[in-house]
């Protein structure tokens, strides 16, 4: 087994401070998205938080924000065949690498929300637990990642309105779940979690 990239406790760096973070693991449907915001500390922006502690409309004004003010930023996704093929652990890496090297510059240190770093990252890595409640950076990259996710919903939704992903955002909840045992998946729900693999009659 390959050894996980070194955790950084107490860094040195000369430069831009990349914060990563992710949204889309949990749900069922939908590729997993990844943003990496270098923050302008000329152009500080007021009320950056964990993306999961603000309202839509909150969410969608700062992504706005950080768009017109960070020094850089990107968005990547890794799409459900790459889930499928990977699992979702290892696509969620490769969005975030993919976010770091989509980056206009590149960063000194960049600083990911969780507990691994992905392979090959372009500067020096540090994971942080909750780092997107502790790092403005972080929770900047979770706002970009989470708006970008919904967007992708809601394009779901345009093209498969029977399963309401403008409503539950490819999550498991109770209606997701009614609207998948009505009509079965479509291309764009992952098969390999376990209330889809059920519907097509494998292990739950």
């Amino acid at each position: 087994m390959a050894a996980q990239p070194e955790l950084f406790e107490t860094p040195e760096y000369d430069g831009p401070v990349a914060g990563v973070d992710e949204a889309g693991r949990g749900p069922l449907a939908g590729p997993v998205y990844a943003a990496a915001v270098i923050l302008d500390p000329a152009r500080p922006i007021e009320g950056l938080d964990d993306s999961k502690k603000l309202s839509p409309e909150r969410r969608e004004f700062l992504a706005g924000r950080i768009r017109e003010r960070a020094l850089a930023w990107a968005v990547a996704c890794a799409s459900v065949e790459e889930i499928e093929r990977l699992n979702i652990l290892q696509a969620t890496m490769l969005a975030m690498r993919r976010a770091c090297l989509d980056l206009s510059r590149a960063p000194a240190l960049i600083l990911v929300d969780g507990n691994r770093l992905p392979k090959e990252l372009p500067g020096r890595a540090r994971a942080i637990v909750g780092g997107d409640a502790l790092e403005p950076a972080i929770s900047a990259a979770s706002i970009l990642a989470k708006t970008a996710r919904d967007a992708c919903c809601l394009e779901l939704h345009a093209r498969y309105p029977q399963y309401a992903f403008d409503r539950h955002k490819g999550y498991g909840t109770a209606l997701h779940l009614a609207r998948l045992a009505e009509f079965g998946p479509c291309p764009e729900h992952r098969r390999g979690f376990a209330p889809v693999r059920k519907l097509l009659g494998g292990p739950s």
